[in-house]
C-alpha cells in the first residue's frame, strides 16, 4: 500500500513538473494585419500592424522582426524587412526590383512573416490586392468629379460602390470640401461634389491641393490622388520680424507695452526708495531724541 502511495505521489510530481514546463513553453498569440497604400499614383508601400491580446484588450507589439514578400513566400520575392515601432507598425516601400512581378497580373498578393521570439511563435499573414486608380476632374464652377477604376486583365474598368473622401490638404489634416464626409461611386464608378470652402486661404497664387482618398478598402487597399486647383484666397506672406509686435524679437515690443512695463518697475522702485528714506528719517529722529530728550 505504501509503495502504491509513493508511486502515485511520484506520478503527480512528474505531472506537475511537465505542466510547469509546458506553461513556460506556451507563447502568446501574435495578430498580424497587412495593408497596401498607393499614394498619389507615385509611391506604393505595404504596412504591417502587430498586436496581441492582454487582459482582454489588444495592444501593439514593438520589436517584432518582419519580412515582406510579393507574389510568393520565397527569398527571391522578398521586398524588404522591418521592425515594428512602439505602435506595432512597420512598412516597406515596394522597390523597383519588384516591378516585373507587380506587372504580371491585375491582382497581386503580399505575404508577411514575423520571426519567432520568446513571447511569440512564428506568425504569417497575407493580403490580396486588386490594382486600382483614381482620376480627378474639375470644372470652372468648382465641381469635382472622381472616377474609380480597377484593372481587369489589361483594361481599366469603372467600379461601383466604392466609398471615398474628397478634401483639401491642410497642414493639420484634410478638410472636406463640403458637409458630406464620404461619397459612394455610382454605376459609372463616378462621384460628383461641389467645393464649398470659398474663403479658404491658399498660397500666394490662391492654389489649393485637392485630394481624394479610398481608405482601407478590402479589395484595393488605400488609394489617394491629388490635384492643384486655383480655388483659394491668395495669401501673400509678409514677415513682421523687424516690426514692433507682441510676437516680435527682443527689443522690438510695442511702445505702449514697454511704457506699461517700465512704469510698473519705476513705480515699485519708487515706493521702495520712499520707504527707505522715511526709515532713515525715523532713525535720525530717534538718535536726536536720545541725545536731547526732545525732538
Amino acid at each position: 500500500m505504501k509503495k502504491l502511495n509513493y508511486t502515485i505521489a511520484i506520478l503527480l510530481l512528474l505531472g506537475c513538473i511537465d505542466l510547469a514546463a509546458h506553461a513556460q513553453d506556451a507563447k502568446n498569440d501574435l495578430v498580424l494585419n497587412l495593408g497596401y497604400t498607393n499614394d498619389n499614383g507615385q509611391v506604393q508601400y505595404v504596412v504591417a500592424h502587430a498586436k496581441t491580446k492582454i487582459d482582454g484588450r489588444f495592444k501593439p507589439v514593438p520589436g517584432i522582426h518582419l519580412t515582406f514578400y510579393i507574389a510568393a513566400e520565397a527569398a527571391a520575392n522578398a521586398i524588404g524587412t522591418g521592425i515594428t515601432n512602439e505602435k506595432g507598425e512597420a512598412h516597406v516601400f515596394i522597390p523597383p526590383s519588384a516591378k516585373e512581378e507587380w506587372n504580371k497580373s491585375a491582382k497581386q498578393s503580399f505575404f508577411l512573416v514575423a520571426a519567432p521570439t520568446k513571447q511569440f511563435a512564428e506568425t504569417k499573414t497575407s493580403l490580396d490586392v486588386t490594382k486600382a486608380k483614381l482620376v480627378i476632374d474639375t470644372a470652372e464652377d468648382k465641381k469635382v468629379t472622381v472616377i474609380v477604376y480597377e484593372l481587369k486583365d489589361t483594361t481599366w474598368s469603372p467600379v461601383k460602390g466604392v466609398d471615398l473622401k474628397i478634401a483639401i490638404k491642410r497642414l493639420d489634416g484634410d478638410l472636406n470640401i463640403s458637409e458630406t464626409p464620404t461619397y459612394t461611386t455610382d454605376s459609372l464608378g463616378m462621384v460628383s461634389a461641389d467645393f464649398k470652402r470659398d474663403t479658404l486661404p491658399g498660397n500666394a497664387k490662391g492654389m489649393l491641393t485637392l485630394v481624394t482618398k479610398v481608405e482601407d478598402n478590402d479589395t484595393y487597399g488605400t488609394l489617394s490622388r491629388e490635384k492643384e486647383v486655383k480655388w483659394g484666397v491668395a495669401n501673400t506672406y509678409t514677415t513682421e520680424f523687424d516690426k514692433r509686435t507682441l510676437f516680435a524679437r527682443r527689443g522690438r515690443s510695442p511702445f505702449w507695452l514697454g511704457l506699461i512695463a517700465y512704469s510698473i518697475v519705476i513705480g515699485v522702485w519708487g515706493v521702495l526708495v520712499y520707504l527707505f528714506i522715511q526709515i532713515r528719517k525715523l532713525k535720525r529722529l530717534g538718535k536726536l531724541y536720545d541725545a536731547t530728550g526732545e525732538v
